[in-house]
């Protein structure tokens, strides 16, 4: 018999980690500028023009501000 929570599990996967810059703060949300240009907004302590690791709608910590290079699968 196969277990229904571990299949479950395996099906919904974790949101991938991003990286981004701190572009402005709106309604105590950070929005962050993705390297193609689009925009999120995420919970969390940044301040404008800090780049940042972000997971969903988390910041995750302050990630190096070495140049992205994006990589499409």
């Amino acid at each position: 018999m196969t277990n229904a929570y571990k299949q479950l599990m395996d099906v919904l996967a974790e949101p991938r980690q991003n990286v981004g810059d701190v572009v402005a703060i709106v309604d105590g949300l950070r929005v962050i500028e993705l390297p193609g240009g689009a925009t999120i907004r995420a919970r969390g302590d940044a301040a404008v023009g800090t780049r940042v690791f972000v997971r969903g709608d988390v910041i995750e910590g302050p990630a190096p501000s070495w140049p992205v290079v994006p990589i499409f699968v």
